[in-house]
């Protein structure tokens, strides 16, 4: 296996664990719904189109973005660009401070700067 090709599959296994981190902290900062309801079968029909359309921030990231962003990762098929940190950032730090979602906020903005670096990898 090529240099390029392990440092890539480095670099997929770090998002698949800051994926991991991300799920964790949700739960630890209570953010975590333990009977969520199905909005990744509505994203994938197409009725709910962004988080915007989900009944919360928080429920979009646990049924849509970790679960398709962990299919991504496993596939090799991630975008060249993520912005779910700053999606993260309005939600949490733009009109008023959310103090509990601050190491979120981080976690989420590394997941699109590592993105980006992988997309950059190709």
């Amino acid at each position: 296996m090529s240099s390029t090709l392990q440092g890539r599959h480095r670099l997929l296994a770090e998002i698949g664990r800051l994926i991991d981190l991300i799920e964790s902290e949700l739960k630890r900062i209570g953010y975590w719904s333990p009977n969520p309801p199905d909005l990744r079968s509505r994203y994938a029909t197409g009725e709910m189109k962004t988080f915007l359309d989900a009944p919360s921030f928080e429920l979009w990231l646990q049924q849509v973005f970790i679960p398709n962003a962990r299919d991504a990762v496993a596939k090799d098929a991630l975008p060249k660009k993520s912005e779910v940190g700053l999606a993260a950032l309005r939600q949490y730090d733009y009109h008023s401070t959310v103090p509990e979602a601050h190491n979120l906020l981080s976690l989420l903005s590394e997941f699109d700067e590592m993105v980006e670096r992988c997309g950059r990898s190709r």
